[in-house]
């Protein structure tokens, strides 16, 4: 009895590994995977290039360099946000603006007194947010603050969010969804911790990018999974012989699974593992609020955190929607048909963002989850058994779980396919 079940486990390794041989062996496949590895070269070099220091001559410098000049520049700042601390930026950010080199009108000097904020930059764009109302953003508010207005510092992200409530959006949430909002923000812990984190907003600000083409470039891999055997006119033996409307068709599933995790892991580790190497992985511990884009977001977590819900995000994703390109190649007999499923889903919600009645059911379709790092920036809550939720717990259980009822559908589908 043991001897036929190692027999029968390794008679289902060997199937499975035909199946992920025929997928690349075909040399449109093998082309696809030349793309993919242009795509990670070239995410890696935007994403490394995108970090920019502009040394005391005026003179920009980009990539590898600039960002450990960059690092050493604003480390500098390093250390709980304190009044103290935002007042010392306001009165340094006067005191260049009052030099020579801010004052002239050579655009080279201008770039020297540049030279002197960029330390503290960032810490000057979170002023210039919390002294702005909640949909508008000016990069000289804080030219205009004395000192004395950083006691309110931390006061007015709460403040903001009431005022914009109460105002411009006082039709879009109804009050139980206020009250979440509000409370919220107030219950964000304060002083936040600043240092450098340049590695993350890189990784995160270009993974997005590299999931959605690797996901369109993987769809005409597992498009054909299932179709194959039709186009090749082999269908009536595949499913004439013994483990053909069984094993194979398992194989096929597993196969599909192994080659969407594999090339996915595989892309986004070693994108990870060159960004982050490049530039630096300091910051991982720093909440999202200390940069610009993550100020207004009710995800009170950290730069790891948020990178590791884009990988998950981008993961669930590309099970989800690959899953479902490869139930359609399996109903419809046809990879053509199949691998336009990703297209549709990742390129139809933009055509329809100007709809306001579906703001809702946008916040929640597939595509979200492969740029889940502007999803914890959205405002999109929702009301789950009398709780208020984002987004995100609701695309990851959502989508897990059509997952999960796509594969056994797929086997159950593909099994009962007649032979004409």
């Amino acid at each position: 009895m043991y001897f036929y079940i190692i027999l029968e486990k390794r008679q289902g390794q060997v199937m499975v590994r035909f199946e992920i041989k025929k997928i690349f062996s075909r040399t449109s496949n093998k082309t696809g995977l030349f793309i993919l590895l242009s795509v990670l070269i070239a995410s890696c070099y935007f994403a490394i290039t995108s970090v920019v220091f502009v040394d005391e001559n005026g003179d920009r410098h980009s990539g590898i360099g600039a960002a450990h000049q960059l690092k050493k520049v604003q480390n500098e700042w390093k250390g709980y946000l304190t009044t103290d601390v935002i007042q010392r930026v306001i009165e340094e950010n006067k005191k260049v603006n009052a030099s020579y080199e801010q004052l002239s009108g050579d655009i080279q000097e201008n770039n020297k007194a540049y030279a002197k904020k960029q330390g503290f930059m960032d810490i000057r764009e979170l002023i210039n947010r919390s002294y702005s109302e909640m949909r508008d953003y000016n990069y000289y508010r804080i030219d205009s603050l004395s000192a004395a207005s950083a006691e309110s510092f931390y006061e007015n992200r709460p403040n903001m969010l009431k005022r914009w409530l109460a105002d411009e959006a006082k039709d879009s949430f109804s009050e139980k969804e206020k009250e979440y909002l509000i409370k919220n923000y107030e219950e964000w812990e304060t002083p936040v911790y600043y240092e450098y984190k340049g590695g993350w907003e890189a990784a995160i600000e270009f993974s997005p990018a590299i999931i959605m083409l690797l996901l369109l470039i993987t769809a005409f891999f597992v498009s054909g999974i299932f179709s194959g055997e039709f186009q090749l006119k082999a269908d009536a033996v595949f499913f004439s012989t013994k483990l053909g409307r069984n094993k194979a068709v398992k194989s096929k599933i597993q196969a599909g699974f192994l080659v969407i995790s594999g090339l996915y892991w595989g892309m986004m580790l070693l994108y990870t593992m060159i960004v982050l190497g490049a530039l630096g992985a300091d910051g991982a511990g720093s909440q999202i609020q200390i940069s610009s884009g993550g100020w207004k977001s009710l995800h009170h977590i950290s730069f790891s955190q948020n990178y590791l819900l884009v990988l998950l995000g981008g993961y669930v994703g590309c099970l989800f929607i690959l899953t479902l390109t490869m139930f359609i190649s399996a109903k419809a007999h046809s990879a053509v048909l199949a691998v336009t499923i990703p297209f549709i889903l990742l390129f139809l919600p933009s055509f329809l963002s100007g709809i306001s009645a579906i703001s809702k059911l946008l916040g929640v379709l597939p595509d979200q989850l492969l740029q889940m790092n502007m999803v914890v920036k959205y405002f999109n809550i929702y009301s789950m058994g009398g709780k208020i939720v984002t987004a995100v717990p609701i695309l990851f259980m959502v989508y897990t779980l059509l997952f999960l009822i796509l594969c056994p559908l797929i086997y159950s589908v593909y099994k009962r396919t007649e032979v004409k």
